[in-house]
């Protein structure tokens, strides 16, 4: 047996573990802090970053921003939206752009906030500048198995284990490492259960995208569809959403919330409130600037995004889209 076909083995053999039912009905969220029921999430802000690093997988190391400053930083606005109601928070900058999972759990532990951190490789273009060069040639397999052992082991030592793969891609066709770190993405979700966030430009590239996890046979319902609302065409968001994808509105700034407003309420005319994810996409300390540049705060969705659809859908929806569809998502697919 070579190593491709024992690789292949032992992602068939883990995915047999936890696709028989999957004991998703005791499913347990990982945190950087520990495991949790997704009935213990509470509000989740589902897409947000503390910390990015623009540099480069093949320029980041130790010693490039200064953790306490970070937390100086960082700790009043986590503060700020548990004041709120925010009960977790899901930070999506991924390996090689500023992933710091230890800071995370520092940050938890002094918020109070429960914080989940992803695995997965960050594509989106065709210089891959943030994927590892000596990773950019692997077959899925191989960086599956390196996904999957950060699951398995923990990431870097730390004993701390993702809650969520994180990707990109760029527009259509994708490129051949985008298309190979979607199937990486399918095969770990297999084994592991873990949901896929992908970084999505288009609705084009969403379809392909999921169309590539069909090939897997790996349901929409393990997708999300990561800044869907850049997306013109209403069409297609709903054609996601009905093949299964959840359909994240985020990126919610002073100047824009009212449209996100509507395309949530679209989303809702249709019957599909059931599969959209909301968050601010704000945040963060930029490594390289002064200060870390000028970050944002996490409280639009609380203050100005969330009581205006209080007052167009109801409390219903508003707790659909704070706390029940982030608690189904990040509890994994039912395959």
């Amino acid at each position: 047996m070579n190593r491709r076909e024992f690789l292949a083995g032992s992602i068939s053999s883990l995915a047999a573990l936890t696709s028989d039912g999957r004991a998703l009905a005791a499913r347990k969220v990982h945190t950087v802090t520990g495991p949790v029921l997704p009935s213990e999430l509470g509000m989740t802000l589902i897409h947000e970053h503390i910390l990015v690093d623009f540099a480069g997988a093949d320029q980041i190391r130790p010693g490039r921003y200064d953790p306490e400053e970070v937390i100086r930083l960082a700790l009043p606005r986590l503060e700020q939206v548990k004041k709120l109601g925010c009960r977790t928070f899901v930070d999506c900058t991924p390996a090689y752009l500023g992933r710091d999972v230890r800071l995370l759990a520092r940050l938890a532990q002094a918020s109070g906030l429960r914080m989940v951190t992803n695995t997965g490789y960050y594509g989106g273009g065709q210089d891959a500048k943030f994927v590892p060069q000596e990773a950019r040639g692997l077959a899925p397999e191989k960086l599956a198995a390196r996904w999957i052992a950060e699951y398995e082991k923990g990431i870097d030592g730390s004993g701390i284990r993702p809650g969520f793969i994180k990707t990109a891609v760029g527009n259509t066709p994708l490129s051949p490492l985008d298309a190979r770190l979607i199937r990486a993405a399918a095969l770990t979700h297999k084994a592991t259960g873990l949901i896929i966030a992908s970084h999505t430009p288009t609705g084009r590239a969403a379809l392909e995208q999921l169309e590539i996890l069909r090939s897997e046979a790996v349901s929409g319902e393990a997708f999300i569809w990561v800044h869907a609302q850049n997306e013109p065409d209403s069409t297609l968001r709903h054609r996601a959403a009905e093949l299964g994808a959840w359909v994240e509105i985020d990126g919610m700034r002073e100047n824009n919330w009212e449209r996100r407003v509507g395309q949530v309420e679209d989303m809702a005319a249709r019957g599909l409130l059931g599969r959209v994810l909301v968050s601010a996409d704000a945040g963060w300390y930029h490594v390289g600037e002064p200060g870390g540049g000028n970050s944002l705060p996490y409280d639009l969705v609380f203050t100005k995004f969330l009581p205006e659809i209080r007052r167009l859908l109801g409390e219903k929806a508003v707790r659909q889209l704070i706390v029940e569809n982030p608690a189904r998502a990040l509890e994994g697919s039912r395959q």
